[in-house]
């Protein structure tokens, strides 16, 4: 993945467009998300919050419906929760049609607990635990992702005599995506799937199966990416396995790349689905039931991220330190994202800063060279295109709180994830009898 180099200083407009669309600024230059004012919201709920925009996130689903719909009516959207494993986030998406792709036993958890359909849920994972698989089973997952022969093992073991549980097979691509190596997952030797030969074999012994049932294949070849071709070829390495049966299922994955700077120009929906369409009427049988499963490019766009300025420090690089940073979003320390910025309240502009964070790490820098215009202290800092990963990895170092979420819909905010407090911090603690001196 190339990180986009330092622009020059971008007016307010280009700046608003980073934002969920429908943002604004208000007459006094007050950016406005949701119909909500990004001062108010903060001096309402704190700092640092993740912001949701939900007519921009149910927006964003609908594309997706409306685009496999008119180019393969026998398909599906699966959510990759990974992206944003919130109850609230995964409720609104399965109300919009969505299934969803879990891959551990808390966003199994998450999604049952949003009402998800169990029967539209995919269940992934490299290294599935008895417990995870058995959670998956007795809440009726309709897929399991089979990863590995031990993925066969466990489930033979634990699908009871007399049930079926249907199944899909993941295949090593070997395709080579242009993203970040972290973010790559179709290429040779990659930790997910099975290399074509071991698939052939594994689809083999999946077909003698009395408890398993193939149903297709799964492929996925990245995360990030913002040229199409990729998930074309790897349409075509499925295509290379020969023909599954009437109605087999191909899931072709997620990994669509969004917009976090100026620079980056990432396909449309549209464009994206197109291409997965055309490439399976190339390759796949007419009769094939299509997955896709979006997650970055769902969520990243729909949500930004508030922080207040602690400290400002001039010198020869004017420090802003903000009271968030690798605790809440640590994107930019383990894949180089390039995130953008503003002073909420005096958008577009300025000098560039290095906006920072409160952890002790020199790592811990958000964004460098950013530009914000006479940024001080108590200042409302906002980052979009927050939505993706931010809240998936959000931890508690240096004691941090993991920050709240709250959704905005013309002009009316709600909290949906509260704060953590300190009492939450500590709760996991065992009490243990005082020492006798």
């Amino acid at each position: 993945m190339t990180v986009s180099a330092r622009p020059a200083p971008a007016p307010a407009t280009d700046l608003v467009g980073l934002f969920p669309p429908g943002s604004h600024l208000d007459r006094d230059g007050e950016l406005v998300v949701g119909g909500c004012r990004l001062t108010d919201l903060a001096a309402r709920f704190g700092t640092p919050a993740v912001i949701v925009d939900e007519a921009a996130l149910r927006d964003r689903a609908r594309q997706y419906v409306r685009a496999l719909a008119a180019h393969w009516p026998d398909s599906q959207a699966v959510f990759a929760s990974k992206a944003f494993p919130c109850t609230a986030v995964i409720r609104v998406l399965t109300e919009e049609g969505l299934g969803v792709d879990v891959a551990g036993g808390g966003e199994l958890a998450a999604a049952l607990a949003a009402g998800a359909d169990p029967a539209r849920i995919v269940v992934h994972g490299n290294a599935k635990t008895d417990e995870e698989l058995a959670m998956a089973v007795e809440a009726g997952a309709g897929t399991v992702v089979v990863d590995n022969e031990d993925d066969i093992d466990r489930l033979e073991r634990l699908v009871p005599s007399g049930s079926e549980q249907r199944v899909l097979l993941r295949v090593i691509p070997e395709v080579e995506a242009d993203t970040h190596e972290a973010m790559a997952t179709g290429h040779r030797g990659s930790k997910f799937g099975l290399a074509v030969p071991d698939a052939v074999r594994a689809a083999a012994r999946l077909r003698t199966s009395d408890r398993l049932r193939l149903d297709g294949l799964h492929v996925h070849v990245g995360s990030q990416l913002l040229d199409t071709a990729p998930f074309a070829r790897a349409v075509e390495a499925l295509g290379a396995l020969g023909e599954l049966g009437a109605h087999a299922v191909y899931d072709l994955g997620g990994g669509l790349g969004v917009r976090y700077t100026y620079d980056d120009a990432p396909p449309s929906i549209e464009e994206y689905v197109r291409t997965l369409t055309d490439a399976a009427r190339d390759r796949l049988p007419a009769s094939a039931r299509l997955l896709i499963e979006p997650g970055r490019s769902l969520v990243a766009g729909a949500a930004l991220t508030l922080y207040r300025a602690v400290t400002v420090k001039p010198g020869p690089r004017t420090l802003v330190a903000v009271d968030g940073g690798m605790g809440d979003n640590l994107e930019p320390m383990l894949y180089g994202q390039r995130f953008e910025a503003t002073v909420a309240a005096r958008v577009g502009g300025g000098e560039p800063c290095d906006l920072v964070g409160r952890h002790c790490e020199s790592g811990d820098t958000l964004i460098r060279d950013v530009p914000l215009r006479a940024p001080r202290v108590g200042d409302t800092i906002a980052v979009p295109v927050t939505g993706a990963y931010c809240y998936s990895l959000a931890n508690n170092y240096n004691g941090a709180r993991r920050p709240p979420v709250v959704f905005c819909h013309h002009g009316t905010a709600r909290e949906v994830v509260r704060r953590e407090t300190y009492e939450d911090l500590l709760r996991r603690d065992v009490s243990e009898p005082a020492q006798q001196p």
